[in-house]
């Protein structure tokens, strides 16, 4: 009799290596017992190294360009006032668990990014972090929608997310972080240990929301960093349980026949502070408003002036520049063949950006024809690092600097880094030294990886490569 492959992956959104595989390594047993008995890497992401894409990216092994959005919020047209938010309909191609199911393998997915609305599968889909409720049952979060009474069996109210995560009230943070990761984990070990499955992916959102909450009490670089006789560890602490929950997860499968995966898909980096960028863009005479608010105002609710606008942007992790073209945006006034060149200045421009203090930041720009297969959907003219990520962007207008040091969305002590983390264990592996780092591994690589695993081809429109 054949014996019977499978699958589990376990998701840890924005790990980054420098805390898994370099300062709490030998803290983390379980961790460390996948990583010495298989092969470990830092993990490249996808640019922009944000959840979405990168998740999707991941399961697709497509680039951000070739599934056609560019973050959680999307130009849907070119006109100026349509914005899409990127959910599970928004990915159009095949993702891991869709080619497993037509293939006839049993798969469940537990909160992976972009799987809100659930779509029908071979098994069990519970919707991600996009879920807008787990207690309206007229909008399900779950493939089948009956799924919905067994969790609620299990955990009582399942959390997809932390909510109100960007909050100054750090006590609940860490109890809202510990309750939800708490139930997710609960539902994984029982299903993992009842259900029929070949493919079984989970992803913890957890991690992502402490760093985002914490770094301040965590890195004593960090601009802002603050001592506090608990909340300095939290991070650590975190880390350890999630560890503990780990070793009960490998404690249940079959690791004669079972590879693991241990994946994030971005890292995590202190954030220096934040560039201004549509008033950057103001004084150096790019775009132009009719009136300047009175208070912190979104680009979005500001009077802009398009006739005298050549460009503007968003705010977020990394900036999205976009130019007001003719014959593209409805009142464009860059000429087509001014295009190139005028990309070409804002890069230079972007890249000599100094800090409060005069020192350069090291911002890194990129075309999204010079980085993607193809670009579908309506990509920004241009992506940009601020700092390397050091700095994020800030998209409001009203600061009176172009330097900030407060995040305009909430707050927010950290960035995203633009590498992750990948440990495998694969039973079948017996040749070579075990505890092996790899390196030039992508965050497309993954799909292809797992589906080698369980002998399903690859499909050839794949970026990535099996590992």
């Amino acid at each position: 009799m054949s014996r019977r492959k499978k699958v589990l992956v376990i998701g840890l959104d924005c790990a980054p290596p420098e805390l898994v595989f370099d300062q709490w390594r030998d803290e983390l047993p379980n961790f460390k017992r996948v990583m010495d008995d298989g092969v470990w890497g830092k993990l490249e992401s996808c640019i922009p190294a944000i959840t979405v894409p990168a998740w999707s990216s991941m399961m697709s092994s497509k680039d951000p360009g070739t599934l056609g959005f560019y973050g959680f919020r999307n130009r849907g047209d070119y006109s100026y006032e349509k914005n899409t938010l990127a959910n599970a309909n928004s990915v159009k191609t095949d993702r891991v668990w869709d080619i497993l199911s037509r293939a006839g393998k049993k798969v469940i997915t537990v909160g992976v990014p972009q799987t809100y609305p659930p779509r029908p599968v071979n098994g069990l889909q519970v919707g991600c972090f996009l879920s807008p409720s787990t207690t309206n049952h007229e909008k399900p979060y779950t493939y089948p929608a009956s799924a919905m009474q067994e969790i609620e069996a299990t955990v009582g109210d399942y959390l997809v997310d932390v909510p109100n995560f960007r909050t100054d009230d750090k006590d609940y943070l860490l109890r809202q972080i510990y309750t939800m990761t708490e139930k997710r984990f609960k539902l994984v070990k029982k299903w993992i240990a009842e259900k029929d499955w070949d493919f079984f992916m989970f992803v913890e959102m957890g991690t992502d929301r402490i760093h985002h909450g914490l770094w301040k009490y965590h890195d004593p670089t960090h601009h802002k960093y603050e001592v506090h006789p608990v909340l300095n560890e939290s991070i650590h602490h975190y880390y350890r349980y999630i560890d503990s929950e780990i070793g009960q997860i490998l404690d249940l499968v079959d690791e004669q026949n079972t590879t693991v995966f241990i994946v994030s898909d971005h890292g995590a980096k202190k954030m220096d502070g934040g560039i201004c960028v549509n008033e950057w863009l103001i004084k150096e005479g790019y775009l132009a408003l009719k009136s300047r608010p009175a208070t912190l105002t979104s680009i979005d609710k500001c009077e802009i002036d398009w006739g005298r606008t050549r460009v503007w942007g968003d705010g977020g992790y990394y900036a999205r520049i976009f130019l007001n073209v003719e014959g593209r945006e409805p009142r464009g006034i860059v000429k087509r063949d001014e295009y190139e060149a005028l990309r070409d200045e804002l890069k230079a421009k972007f890249e000599a950006l100094v800090d409060h203090n005069g020192v350069n930041i090291g911002t890194k720009v990129y075309k999204p024809q010079e980085i993607y297969k193809e670009c579908n959907g309506v990509p920004p003219d241009l992506i940009v690092y601020f700092g390397d990520l050091f700095w994020r962007s800030v998209g409001t207008v009203g600061h009176g600097s172009i330097y900030t040091f407060e995040n305009d969305t909430g707050p927010d002590d950290c960035n995203h880094a633009q590498f992750g983390i990948v440990i495998r264990h694969d039973p079948d592996v017996h040749e070579g030294p075990c505890g092996r780092e790899l390196t030039g591994l992508q965050l497309m690589d993954m799909a292809p990886a797992i589906l080698k695993q369980l002998d399903v081809p690859v499909p050839a429109d794949m970026q990535g490569k099996a590992f």
